[in-house]
C-alpha cells in the first residue's frame, strides 16, 4: 500500500530505516521493520494500530528509552545518536503508566523535574507556577500525588513533560482508562501545546481521539507502515465516515479477514 505524507511546514524529525529486532527465546521478533517518514514542527502527528504493532516501541526508541537495531533519527538534519543531550533537552514524554514520584507534592515533582534538566531557579519557578496555571494544578501544588485522580495525575505528567519548554512532546496513551470528560478536557490541553508550536507524537487507541487531535495519522501494522495522511483524506479515499471505519478496513485486510 502507498504512503502519503501531506505533511506542511518544516521536520523536525526525520526516522530513517527503522528496525528493532527482539530475542525471545529461539526466535527473533521484529518489532519494527525498516520504517521511514518525516516528522513536521508544530504537528500532532498520531500513532495507530492493533496490540502489537509496533506503536509502544517506536516511541520509546523515539525517545531513546529503547536503542534501535539498524536506521537512524535525525533531529533538525542531524543524527540525534551524535547528540543524544541536546535531543532529550528538546524532548518531552509523557508515559503510559504515571510514574510520579509520590515522596513528593504535585508541585515539587515539577520543580524536581526542572531541576534535572539545571534550569535556573528564578526561571524554574516562574515556569512552575504557569504550569500549575495552565494545568488547573495550582490548588492541589502542595497535595502529595497520591490524592490526584487518574485524570489529574495524566495532567501532571504533561506539565511535567513541558517544564524544560521543549520542542517535541511523546504521549504513550494519555487518556486511556480515563473518563470520557477528563479525555475530552485532556484533549483541549493537548491542542494547546499544538497551538504553542509544540510538536506531538500521540500513541493511541482511540480511533475518536486521534481524527479529533491529529493533524495526520500514521497507521502501523505487524511494525510496518501501512499509510500516513490525514483523517479526512483518508475517509475521503476509502469513501467512510470516520477514521475508525477506515481502521478496520485496513487492519481487517492486512490480516486477511
Amino acid at each position: 500500500m502507498s504512503l502519503s505524507t501531506s505533511g506542511t511546514g518544516n521536520v523536525i524529525l526525520q526516522i530513517r530505516e527503522l528496525s528493532k529486532i527482539y530475542q525471545d527465546k529461539n526466535k527473533k521478533v521484529h518489532a519494527l521493520g525498516g520504517i521511514s517518514l518525516d516528522i513536521y514542527q508544530g504537528e500532532i502527528l498520531a500513532l495507530l494500530g492493533v496490540n502489537g504493532a509496533g506503536k509502544t516501541t517506536l516511541s520509546s526508541v523515539l525517545v531513546t528509552l529503547n536503542p534501535p537495531t539498524s536506521g537512524d533519527i535525525l533531529y533538525k538534519g542531524q543524527s540525534i545518536y551524535q547528540h543524544l543531550s541536546s535531543y532529550r533537552q528538546a524532548l518531552g514524554f509523557c508515559p503510559q503508566r504515571p510514574n510520579l514520584d509520590y515522596d513528593l507534592t504535585v508541585e515539587d515533582n515539577l520543580l524536581f523535574a526542572g531541576r534535572y534538566y539545571l534550569i535556573p531557579e528564578n526561571i524554574l519557578a516562574e515556569r512552575v507556577t504557569g504550569l500549575l496555571q495552565q494545568f488547573e494544578l495550582t490548588k492541589y501544588a502542595s497535595f502529595n500525588c497520591r490524592a490526584l485522580s487518574g485524570g489529574y495525575k495524566q495532567r501532571l505528567l504533561i506539565a511535567r513533560a513541558l517544564v524544560h519548554d521543549p520542542e517535541i512532546v511523546i504521549m504513550d496513551e494519555p487518556t486511556v482508562a480515563l473518563d470520557p470528560n477528563i479525555r475530552h478536557q485532556l484533549w483541549d490541553k493537548i491542542k494547546q501545546l499544538k497551538q504553542a508550536g509544540i510538536t506531538v507524537i500521540l500513541t493511541t487507541h482511540y480511533l475518536e481521539e486521534a481524527e479529533v487531535l491529529s493533524d495526520r495519522v500514521c497507521i502501523l501494522d505487524s511494525g510496518k507502515i501501512l499509510l500516513i495522511d490525514t483523517s479526512d483524506n483518508l475517509k475521503a479515499k476509502f469513501n467512510m465516515p470516520d477514521l475508525e471505519e477506515v481502521f478496520l478496513h485496513l487492519t481487517q485486510e492486512e490480516s486477511g479477514t
